[in-house]
């Protein structure tokens, strides 16, 4: 049944999925038209209000790029390529590699979402080389899978944000919630654990029997370094270019700073500080300034799609909060709930929303003032509802490029090479989640 499924969604959105930077634009029209056509918006202030909100995403995009490149540095590190050809190594079938990349791309996910995209595209490029037979687009379309996972690990936005003292939703709620309610309670624990085996057997069920009959070229970025790296040091630049010492001193100037942020109790393991040890964990594993500085020429290549993109979102998320649709539609599920279907429908709203503002944070502040004043109302759990809203914007990740862009450079893909497989694991996940919210 998956088989069938999935190869029916993937000859379905190979065949009419567009880009992602002409998906972005038609969210763009869409969103503008709806704005016009149910809010008291004019044409003018869709237009402002999208303007400015364009770059209003513009440090994100730059953490973003720094995920992308910072990751795809270390990965070309001699010690992590070693460790990563190693698990290549140890998988021998197509049905091994799908469940070796989700089950990877999973517990990175819990541990912080750029990592899991990170870890889960090096994991399909190295395992592609020693199992060719494999089908590479689900390998990688298994790999973003691992991403549902992020928003109840360590990372998540939401939870982190409203057991924040002074958090903006504090006032709304009344006081903070500790994670203890939220990531640890018994309805995310299950979640996650559920995910954990429920994906890798629809990944492999989808790839059941199923061989790839196309050839993947991964370009063997750590060979082209090697040819790149002088043997013999001419000229004083050449001796620094290549001086352990120099990559040495960085790194614990580096690390220096990581340590004395733990010891003040102010270390948080955002994604400055995720981006922070990438860059100065490649700078000491790749040895030498020279080796660290042609690897990041490698990854600056990948960018150009996140660099394009972002700004166009920023820009349908302008459009999204000003116009108050975002509010509508979570309004119009509120209107329709019982205390019973409360959190499944806030699921579905926050589902519906992440579409068009593909971020936690920035979604948790448009849903908020609604989804709480509406728990209040019904006497639903705060931490329950916000957990729905949680899970809702991780959900329909699965159709929002936004968060597969870095994965799908460092893989080399397409949107519609993923898409296809994306649609059934947010059915599968989908249904699973639902039946969560019914019954606890």
């Amino acid at each position: 049944m998956f088989q069938a499924s999935a190869s029916f969604f993937d000859r379905l959105m190979r065949r009419y999925t567009p880009d992602p930077f002409l998906l972005a634009l038609l969210l763009t029209l869409t969103l503008f038209v709806m704005g016009i056509t149910f809010t008291s918006a004019s044409t003018k202030d869709m237009v402002l209000y999208w303007g400015d909100g364009f770059w209003n995403l513009t440090s994100f995009t730059l953490q973003m790029v720094m995920i992308l490149v910072g990751g795809y540095v270390v990965a070309l590190a001699p010690p992590v390529n070693r460790v990563l050809c190693t698990v290549a190594k140890c998988v021998k079938t197509p049905g091994q590699a799908i469940v070796v990349v989700t089950l990877g791309a999973l517990t990175a996910s819990v541990i912080n979402w750029g990592l899991g995209l990170v870890v889960g595209g090096l994991l399909c490029r190295e395992i592609i080389k020693t199992v060719p037979a494999a089908n590479f687009r689900l390998m990688v379309a298994s790999a973003y899978s691992g991403f549902l996972v992020w928003h109840g690990g360590i990372s998540a936005s939401i939870p982190l944000v409203i057991a924040t003292p002074g958090n903006f939703s504090e006032k709304l709620i009344g006081h903070t919630i500790p994670v203890s309610q939220t990531l640890l309670s018994p309805f995310n624990l299950v979640a996650v654990i559920g995910l954990f085996i429920l994906l890798p057997i629809t990944n492999w069920f989808m790839g059941k029997n199923a061989i790839s009959q196309e050839k993947v070229h991964i370009e063997d970025a750590t060979e082209q370094q090697k040819t790149t790296t002088p043997s013999t040091f001419s000229y004083p630049a050449d001796l620094l270019e290549n001086s352990r010492l120099v990559s040495i001193v960085a790194a614990l100037m580096g690390f220096s700073y990581i340590a004395f942020r733990i010891a003040d109790k102010k270390f948080t393991f955002d994604l400055n500080d995720l981006n922070f040890i990438f860059l100065f964990l490649a700078i000491l594993l790749h040895g030498h300034p020279r080796s660290f500085i042609d690897a990041i020429s490698e990854a600056a290549k990948r960018v150009g799609p996140i660099l394009l993109q972002f700004p166009f979102y920023a820009g349908i998320m302008g459009m999204m909060t000003s116009s108050k649709l975002a509010e509508m539609i979570s309004s119009a599920f509120v209107k329709i709930a019982t205390p019973e279907t409360f959190p499944l429908l806030a699921f579905y709203s926050a589902g519906l929303v992440n579409l068009f503002v593909p971020s936690g944070g920035g979604q948790w502040a448009v849903q908020a003032p609604i989804m709480v004043d509406a728990a209040k109302d019904l006497g639903v759990s705060l931490p329950q509802t916000a957990m729905a809203v949680a899970w809702g914007d991780a959900w329909t990740n699965m159709l929002q490029p936004f968060w597969a862009l870095p994965l799908l450079a460092i893989a080399g893909l397409n949107l519609r090479d993923i898409m296809g497989y994306c649609v059934t694991i947010l059915v599968v996940s989908g249904a699973f989640l639902s039946v969560l919210f019914l019954i606890l």
